[in-house]
């Protein structure tokens, strides 16, 4: 493979992928994918998400954090566990010889996948701002970055977000659908950038158009969200890693430029939002 690029988001560690995930895997790495990034979403999720990357260390990486849809009574308690589990994995010591401490599992690299969603529901609208802004806080204190869901609530969301602008480290938009003006709403936020996946290629997206009238490459990461939102032709399937070139492609010809290019400026992005990324 001539070149490679990075899936920043596909939740490989959910049931859909228990049956197969090293053909997954393969797979993706065949398609020339050269990093996954696992995002967290639940209490259940912070081991899960741990398992898999410690099965495929330095092509796996780790996140932890709770997704808004997520977010029900309990969220303080289930914020605390993770807080715990993330302060302890920033502290474990490398060169431990102890095999029954948490020594030498992967370092998180973001908080999330966290924020706000009032698609279906405002039933938890309160327990979601609590918990996003306590998330928003764990980032400026570890300097890890945001990976974020957001799913009608933009205005609350950057309302949260906007006191805390210049401490934060950055991070991503994840699964942007939007249009030029809510683009150009979260690209103020200079060290943010908006993760790019399937819906990307369906006959109906306006991101086509709208995506090189507004939005730079550099400020472009790609994503899959497996196993959700599969790419044009595959669309309606489980999604899954390896389909991120598809993504790349589209880009490309959305971009007029080539693959490789995009390949590149994408990874360069990953890596400067991405530092605990190796």
């Amino acid at each position: 493979m001539p070149y490679h690029f990075i899936d920043t988001h596909a939740h490989l560690d959910g049931e859909e992928f228990r049956d197969d995930l090293p053909q997954v895997i393969e797979r993706a790495k065949d398609a020339g994918v050269g990093a996954i990034f696992i995002p967290g979403i639940n209490a259940a999720s912070v081991e899960s998400v741990m398992r898999v990357c410690r099965n495929y260390p330095d092509y796996c990486y780790p996140m932890i954090g709770l997704q808004p849809e997520e977010v029900r009574g309990d969220w303080k308690e289930v914020l605390k566990m993770m807080k715990d589990k993330l302060d302890a994995n920033l502290h474990q010591d490398k060169n431990s010889s102890d095999v029954n401490a948490l020594d030498n599992e992967p370092s998180y690299i973001a908080i999330g996948e966290c924020g706000l969603d009032f698609y279906w529901s405002r039933e938890y609208e309160k327990e979601q701002l609590a918990a996003f802004e306590e998330q928003v806080k764990w980032s400026v204190e570890t300097q890890l970055p945001l990976m974020i869901h957001c799913r009608k609530a933009q205005n609350e969301l950057l309302h949260i977000m906007k006191p805390y602008e210049k401490e934060l480290p950055g991070g991503v938009f994840h699964c942007f659908t939007g249009n030029q003006k809510e683009a150009e709403e979260y690209l103020r936020f200079d060290k943010f950038v908006l993760g790019v996946g399937g819906v990307s290629t369906f006959k109906s997206s306006h991101l086509r158009e709208d995506l090189p009238a507004a939005v730079p490459l550099s400020r472009i990461v790609l994503e899959t969200d497996s196993p959700y939102m599969a790419p044009v032709p595959n669309r309606g399937q489980r999604n899954e890693s390896a389909f991120v070139r598809l993504v790349l492609e589209n880009l490309a010809r959305c971009y007029d430029t080539t693959p490789e290019e995009v390949a590149r400026i994408t990874n360069e992005n990953a890596k400067r939002v991405f530092p605990e990324y190796k």
